[in-house]
This record gives structure tokens, C-alpha cells and sequence, in this order.
């Protein structure tokens, strides 16, 4: 069974990935695949430097992520040419890790992403949570995460999904607006949920 993880910013997808961590469940963090597989010697950061040259390089020889982002704001085309070398390799690395976890003993591996729906990969995963507070806890909690002002918290918010709107595509919604321990008891409660699906539905 493999089970998508998003949520909104400052919403607690972290949390909750941290939550099943500690339940023993198996948590593959994408953000940390998409980093690997550009890491200095990878065959996709070779891949890049071919599309884009050596300006995309440190000195180091790791890939500059401030001049990437630059390149993709100056030249329109840029950000599709990027996404064509590094998502099929993070779509492959996610698999290989789960088939990984599975092959170990795993029988539920979830995949925490911060982009789920808006890419349209939500579909590859039959079950999904998303993870959602109000909008006041979710301003309070990034104000004190980012130590940024209220007005930029509400842009941060503001670019992105709505967090209802990631939610009318889950099978599971987990709402965190109180305490870290209803938090963990609604996470339980689903998770013990999931495992007794019979294995059709899985």
C-alpha cells in the first residue's frame, strides 16, 4: 500500500511524517530524493550542467540552486527543460525506495511531498492525505517558523493552493489546529484505519 503525504504550508506534514516515523511506519521524503538525485556525480546534475553549463555549477561542483532559480526566472522555457531531467529520476528513486521498503517488510509506505496535487502525481498513489489547519493557526505557526511578518506569511500562503482545495482530493484529511497530542491521535487513529483496509483496497 503506498500512501501520498501533502499539505499546506505550515499545516504539519512534517509533523505527522515525523508522527508515523516514530510508529514505525516507512516515510520517504521527496524533497530529500529531489536533492540526491542532483547531487555532485549523479548522472542528472550531468544532465543539467549539459542543458544549462557550468554557470549552474558551485565551485564545489554541486549544483547552484540561487543561479537555477535565476535562470528559471529569466527565461520562461527554462523551467520545463529542468523538470524534464529531474522528475522522471525522482519519480524512479521514489519507487526504487519504496519497492525497497516493501522488499524489507514494509506493507505501507508513505510518500511526503509538498506538491502532490498541484503536479498532478496524487494519482499515482490510491490514498491520500492531506494534511490542513485554519488559516489563523496556519499564519500564526509560519510567522513563528520563517520569523516573518503577518502581511508575508499571508503571501506565502496566498501563492500557493488553497489548503481546501488539496483537501477535496484526499481520501484522508488530517486537521491540525490543537495540540501536538490530538495531532498524534487523529494520525493513529487513521493509520490503524488504513492497515485493516482489506487488501483489495490497498
Amino acid at each position: 500500500m503506498i500512501v501520498g503525504l501533502t499539505g499546506g504550508i505550515a499545516c504539519g506534514k512534517s509533523t505527522v511524517a515525523n508522527i508515523l516515523k516514530g510508529m514505525g511506519a516507512t516515510v520517504i521524503d521527496a524533497d530529500v530524493v529531489a536533492r540526491q538525485v542532483v547531487e555532485p556525480g549523479t548522472d542528472g546534475l550531468h544532465a543539467i550542467q549539459q542543458q544549462f553549463g557550468n554557470r549552474v555549477l558551485t565551485a564545489n561542483g554541486e549544483l547552484d540552486r540561487d543561479e537555477m532559480r535565476a535562470i528559471i526566472l529569466d527565461e520562461p522555457s527554462a523551467k520545463a527543460a529542468l523538470e524534464a531531467i529531474t522528475h522522471p529520476r525522482i519519480r524512479r528513486s521514489i519507487l526504487d525506495a519504496v519497492k525497497t521498503a516493501f522488499d524489507s517488510g514494509a506493507t505501507i509506505a508513505f510518500v511526503e511531498a509538498a506538491l502532490l496535487v498541484e503536479t498532478g502525481s496524487y494519482a499515482l498513489y490510491p490514498h491520500l492525505w492531506v494534511v490542513c489547519c485554519d488559516e489563523p493557526v496556519q499564519v500564526k505557526r509560519l510567522v513563528s517558523r520563517n520569523q516573518c511578518s503577518v502581511e508575508e506569511a499571508l503571501k506565502w500562503i496566498n501563492a500557493q493552493m488553497a489548503t481546501a482545495q488539496k483537501a477535496s482530493y484526499a481520501t484522508q484529511v488530517i486537521h491540525n489546529n490543537g495540540s501536538l497530542g490530538e495531532l498524534k491521535r487523529q494520525v493513529e487513529a487513521a493509520f490503524h484505519q488504513l492497515t485493516e483496509l482489506p487488501p483489495d483496497q490497498g
